[in-house]
């Protein structure tokens, strides 16, 4: 199985277009089946795109992603990570996210060098 129920995930959502907005996902899955990935949690959009600043969307949210389609990257998260306490910092030149412990994942991967 590729997830498992249960396992903590962070999706980037891959820009068609220049303009598109910056979208990313933080959520927990509940199923996974031939690709698909049924997860809940909040998404996270850019509000500052010159700085980096991401702010997260209020509600939860239970999504369904394609992990197949080839249009968005998915990190799996430790499971010690507290998905409410997420947030966006930036590093330097770079971007990562963190839950405010000594854990940490680095973006800069994803062209925010």
């Amino acid at each position: 199985m590729i997830l498992n129920s249960g396992e903590k995930i962070h999706v980037v959502h891959r820009r068609m277009f220049d303009k598109d907005t910056r979208k990313h996902f933080v959520g927990e899955v509940e199923a996974y089946e031939n690709g698909l990935v049924r997860a809940i949690g909040h998404v996270f959009v850019i509000e500052n795109p010159t700085e980096n600043i991401f702010r997260r969307k209020s509600e939860l949210r239970s999504r369904i992603i394609s992990i197949s389609a080839g249009n968005v990257y998915v990190n799996v998260l430790p499971a010690a990570v507290d998905l409410e306490q997420i947030h966006y910092e930036c590093n330097g030149r770079g971007l990562r996210i963190t839950d405010g412990s000594a854990w940490h994942l680095d973006l800069k991967e994803f062209g925010w060098a």
